[in-house]
């Protein structure tokens, strides 16, 4: 890839209207106010001249330089750098020299003014609320970052190259997008007229660090006998759901949770943007694809998983059911393919049941509620709530047996639950226990010749 095609338009660009005063504009009448919601851009000293450096940097590289070279950049970048300050005359603290430098080779080589911000592990979501208010998130908490960007064509650079390397894009007629980093983090894009700060981008990061198990037990995630548990429950060809809030940790529950799936089966995994991790080798990996410029072209999930059907999967594995896919992927469970998993928002099982049941009407089929209870009865087994509690902290808080049904209503029953105690200095207090029930799937345990360790259900287990 070439160095003037990555950078193409990277110049900065003029605003169209000069950024207003930072305390803001005069008063005046409302519907004169051209965008009140709007931060102005704040005022600083290194900007003009960090603007200055990279257009004339940008301007004088050699476009045949190889962004895969990246030593050969920076060296090119830095030689540049340098001559450019000393014509000029440009006298600055070696600490901001550095510090600029970096800032271009974030430019030219990565994502802008949020590289570090993604290049650091303790971060778990970028936000860009605008060019002037990007948000970080550490240990759950939200925080204004010191990172911002020149002007709104400044975050729109950003977002091209972002989406160019997936073959996604965003304009006035489809002003809004999901993504994905190469290391898998995930990426929504929001542009004006729909995003009134300004282009706003989202960024849930992938973890460079594959979460295992034992890290679960370690931050109280889950307890030992959970997740032998959930473990028996994979080996034992259980279908599973995992349902959760936004944030709540669901995708990085199923990477942990396929990682128990034996490396001889066959896995097809079916995602809206990839972001699962899977360690076996036998794996197929389909991404949805979105509509052309003329409007053509869209593959969705639920194309997806009738697909996978015909490709011989031992498992299927969707990365989250939003919509009528839900209705084929319980097809799927119902005709042979059992041990597949996904994921869906809810707060509670028993929620997540309801909302299978608005997925499978939004598959455009005429079928009557009950065929429909029928289906998701006999096709889940399992469902596992995590949630994401009101200190940050991310708990598993249901583990649930879908037993079947009794007349029109699906019977559920919890093996394992979160007994909040309390809330004391800023922390939920309580405990993960086993409710002493036995499920009734547990003859399928033996039949795979999987034992659990004693206890696992607690002492009074029935």
């Amino acid at each position: 890839m070439s160095l003037l095609r990555r950078i193409e338009g990277s110049k900065p660009a003029t605003p169209s209207q000069p950024a207003a005063p930072a305390g803001g504009p005069p008063d005046m009448p409302t519907s004169q106010v051209p965008h009140p919601a709007a931060p102005t851009a704040p005022k600083d000293g290194m900007r003009d001249l960090r603007t200055s450096l990279m257009s004339k940097i940008i301007n004088n590289l050699d476009p045949r330089l190889d962004l895969k070279d990246e030593k050969a950049v920076k060296s090119a970048i830095e030689e540049m750098f340098n001559k450019i300050l000393e014509e000029d005359a440009v006298t600055i603290t070696r600490v901001e020299r550095q510090r600029l430098l970096e800032q271009i080779y974030n430019e030219v080589l990565g994502y802008g003014p949020i590289q570090p911000l993604l290049d650091d592990d303790s971060i778990t979501e970028v936000m860009v609320n605008g060019p002037y208010r990007v948000y970080i998130e550490r240990k759950g908490k939200a925080s204004l970052s010191e990172v911002s960007f020149a002007n709104d064509e400044h975050v729109m650079r950003i977002i091209e190259r972002i989406l160019a390397p997936i073959g996604r894009r965003v304009d006035e007629t489809k002003p809004l997008e999901d993504a994905r980093l190469p290391d898998g983090s995930r990426v929504n894009v929001v542009i004006p007229p729909l995003a009134l700060n300004g282009p706003t981008i989202t960024i849930r990061k992938f973890p460079k660090y594959r979460i295992q198990p034992a890290d679960y037990v370690k931050w109280g995630t889950a307890t030992d006998e959970m997740m032998e548990f959930m473990r028996g429950c994979v080996e034992a060809r259980l279908n599973i759901f995992i349902s959760g809030g936004t944030g709540s940790g669901k995708t990085t529950l199923l990477n942990i949770l396929s990682g128990y799936i034996p490396s001889y089966e066959r896995i097809i995994t079916v995602e809206d943007a990839a972001e699962l991790k899977l360690q076996q080798d036998h794996v197929v990996r389909l991404e949805s694809r979105p509509a052309n410029i003329e409007g053509k072209g869209q593959i969705k999930i639920m194309d997806l998983v009738i697909n996978a059907l015909r490709m011989r999967p031992d498992r299927i594995v969707v990365g989250e059911c939003r919509g009528g896919e839900a209705l084929s992927m319980l097809q799927a469970m119902n005709t042979g393919h059992d041990g597949s998993m996904s994921t869906g928002h809810a707060n509670s099982p028993r929620d997540m049941i309801a909302r299978l049941e608005t997925m499978c009407l939004m598959a455009g089929v005429d079928l009557p509620q009950r065929a429909i209870r029928e289906q998701i009865s006999s096709a889940v087994d399992l469902i596992v709530q995590i949630s994401r509690l009101k200190d940050g902290s991310r708990k598993v808080v249901n583990i649930t047996e879908v037993q079947g049904m009794e007349g029109d209503v699906i019977v559920m029953q919890d093996v394992f639950v979160f007994e909040q105690t309390g809330y004391v200095d800023g922390k939920v207090q309580g405990r993960l226990r086993p409710t002493g029930i036995r499920p009734k799937f547990v003859a399928k345990f033996e039949a795979a010749g999987i034992k659990l360790p004693p206890g696992v259900f607690g002492e009074l287990s029935i």
